[in-house]
């Protein structure tokens, strides 16, 4: 048994897709995500003893129920095939709900991340993606798909085709490129907004598509902004979930005329995302959050480098 009694994980916020990439592409950011505290209590289970909400109160929306909460599904999944006696969950969301910011997928890696602190033998990190995709299967819905669990977990830019799951690849990012990322106060469910999804597309479509997703890829990786900005694009599932979001249109429009590569919606939505230049990201942040507040929505915005790091045990004792 581990002689370690309590731990603290913190996991970031994430955007999904980054529009080329769905369910398969996914960046992490600063300054946002979510806290679970784990302490060993006597017996063998696993449940959740409170949740807070960012103001620090009890979190109304957080189930209580260890069965359907992504921390407390990971956290149990992990422990049941290698931890011993009981836990018992703290959870202290930073990232709101339905927000497109990968709010499920930081709660159920931080479970994660927290249990395997508690180990007599810790896991790797990067072996820490399945338990935490046993916990955001249960928001989602859905079969399992890694884009927001996996830069939650990691940090940076990540390809995590479902098709290839547990296995994940980082990817290299251009220099020079921050993300802006803007929740508008809206909110849309994951669960809802997928199954409205069409069940086929239009082959030059999916062309279309599968081109933009190499070029992207290809200009990470060989730091091409011009590419970056041709690539940086959705014609697949954009344009089914744009409409959900009323004030999509005015802030995309606004991180264009700021210098903005590409803007699109982070998820589901309704946060929207830009990505552009370093000595751009301070103005596109305010041209974005400024069209934001113009359509009657009050929110919030986060700069991040494309190399904002993952998960990390904050404290253990």
């Amino acid at each position: 048994m581990s002689g370690k009694q309590s731990a603290t994980a913190f996991a970031p916020a994430s955007i999904g897709n980054v529009a080329v990439g769905f369910d398969m592409l996914g960046l992490a950011i600063s300054g946002v995500g979510d806290r679970v505290t784990e302490h060993r209590i006597a017996g063998e289970c696993v449940r959740i003893g409170a949740g807070y909400a960012p103001d620090c109160s009890r979190h109304a929306l957080l189930p209580t129920v260890t069965a359907h909460d992504t921390a407390g599904v990971a956290a149990a999944t992990l422990w049941d095939e290698r931890g011993d006696g009981g836990l018992e969950l703290v959870v202290r969301k930073g990232t709101p709900l339905n927000s497109g910011m990968g709010s499920s997928a930081a709660s159920a890696v931080a479970g994660a991340v927290a249990a395997n602190a508690l180990l007599e033998r810790p896991l790797p990190m990067k072996d820490l993606l399945r338990f935490a995709l046993a916990g955001e299967a249960v928001a989602s819905g859905s079969p399992p798909h890694a884009d927001n669990v996996a830069p939650s977990l990691l940090g940076g830019l990540v390809l995590c085709p479902p098709a290839l799951l547990p296995e994940v690849l980082s990817l290299d990012v251009p220099h020079g490129v921050s993300s802006v990322l803007l929740h508008p106060d809206l909110e849309v469910s994951t669960a809802e907004s997928r199954r409205a999804l069409r069940k086929t597309i239009d082959v030059d479509d999916w062309l279309a598509q599968q081109g933009y997703l190499a070029a992207f890829i290809a200009a990470c990786r060989f730091n091409d902004h011009q590419w970056l900005a041709r690539a940086l694009r959705d014609v697949v599932i954009e344009p089914q979930r744009a409409g959900q979001v009323p004030c999509f249109a005015a802030v995309r429009d606004a991180a264009y005329e700021r210098g903005a590569f590409g803007c699109s919606l982070s998820g589901s939505g309704p946060s929207l995302f830009a990505l552009c230049p370093d000595e751009a990201a301070a103005e596109v942040a305010s041209a974005m959050t400024a069209a934001c507040r113009g359509q009657g929505y009050d929110c919030r915005h986060w700069v991040s480098p494309m190399t904002a790091p993952g998960a990390a045990v904050e404290d253990s004792e």
